[in-house]
């Protein structure tokens, strides 16, 4: 222990904090690089004063008490992620939900630059459905003492084969205990994958990746996603937090469920 909080993660303290609780845009313009870039399932934000402020400022609207509770953070000390929650009430209704999401991110030593992040949208409308708020899980009990971890090739070696042979994906044959979304241990939503990585990086014990994935639509997304659009070519975006531990791989992983399920309508309502 140095003594000294991790520079990345003090700034994601402010970004946390003094930014997303607070509901204060300013604040971007001290922790962000003019060209800063989101990228969220399909959809890329570039452009911090044109766009992602805009974008943020709607969903600060749509919820006027938005939180965001932070479940865990690792570093390298170049790139972060951070599993988290996001809840509170919607304006319009006032129904309550509580989604989670891991993004990860990069800075330059002095602002970010990108981040790669999902967010369980489909849990969040499946909520505001039923008026059956989720759970919110325990913060990390100390995620601003973080420090910086060097990468650990061996464990990127594993998770990047793991990823390749579709096992994020599949889950089948799979040496992993990995939790999805809201909680559950699957379905598999595709089959016949083949997995690109966007992005990959280790601290320690720990992995951060972000997935495009194509296939064909194996079911699981019920309602949401009709499941007559079985076998239909498809796309799922995935973002994960995962730890290598005696040859094991566990932790996280979000997927764009609702951007799959959209995706899925769109051929049948063009061909309505």
């Amino acid at each position: 222990m140095t003594g000294r909080p991790d520079p990345f993660v003090a700034l994601m303290r402010r970004y946390v904090n003094d930014y997303t609780n607070r509901h204060d845009v300013s604040v971007c313009a001290e922790i962000m690089e003019p060209g800063y870039v989101l990228r969220m399932g399909p959809h890329e934000v570039a452009g911090r004063d044109d766009a992602y402020i805009p974008a943020a400022q709607r969903q600060f609207e749509q919820y006027p008490g938005l939180c965001l509770t932070v479940h865990s953070i690792v570093t390298d000390g170049r790139k972060l992620a951070l599993r988290f929650s996001e809840h509170g009430r919607r304006a319009r209704d006032g129904q309550v939900a509580v989604w989670t999401g891991i993004g990860l991110y990069r800075w330059n030593g002095r602002r970010l630059e990108t981040n790669f992040v999902e967010q369980d949208y489909l849990s969040r409308r499946r909520q505001l459905g039923s008026g059956n708020p989720a759970p919110v899980d325990p913060p990390a009990p100390a995620p601003w003492d973080t420090e910086a971890e060097p990468a650990n090739p061996a464990a990127e070696s594993m998770v990047r084969q793991w990823i390749l042979a579709g096992g994020a994906v599949q889950l089948q044959d799979s040496p992993a205990a990995v939790r999805f979304d809201d909680g559950d241990a699957g379905p598999a939503l595709l089959t016949d994958v083949t997995s690109r990585i966007d992005e990959l990086f280790s601290a320690g014990e720990h992995v951060a990746f972000r997935i495009t994935a194509t296939g064909a639509y194996a079911g699981g997304l019920g309602p949401d996603g009709g499941d007559a659009a079985v076998g239909t070519p498809a796309t799922l975006h995935l973002v994960g937090l995962v730890s290598v531990t005696g040859g094991r791989i566990g932790g996280w992983i979000v997927r764009d469920r609702l951007g799959l399920a959209r995706g899925l309508a769109q051929p049948a309502a063009a061909g309505s």
